[in-house]
């Protein structure tokens, strides 16, 4: 399936702030239809998974908190839920 804008948007800043060597950016909205934050355009619940160098030697909640950095808007206005797996190269 073809990410929407905010999907890409998400894609987009990972790959520039990461450099990763894998990024999957999932679109988990229509599992989460009429749950609460779940937006009737969807758009509002991804997994994302990335492997990149810049996560060596950091721990997972070090990984996590960089993630939910780099994606501080679209958590704040769009994104209700963000499930991540965060490994380094």
């Amino acid at each position: 399936m073809a990410l929407g804008p905010v999907g890409q948007k998400i894609c987009d800043k990972l790959e520039a702030a990461l450099e990763p060597a894998s990024l999957e950016v999932i679109d988990e909205s229509h599992l989460h239809a009429g749950h609460a934050g779940a937006r009737p355009d969807g758009e509002s619940h991804f997994r994302v998974k990335v492997v990149s160098k810049a996560f060596e030697g950091k721990p997972l909640v070090q990984r996590h908190r960089m993630i939910n950095e780099i994606l501080a808007e679209e958590l704040k206005e769009r994104v209700h839920a963000l499930a991540i797996s965060a490994k380094p190269a």
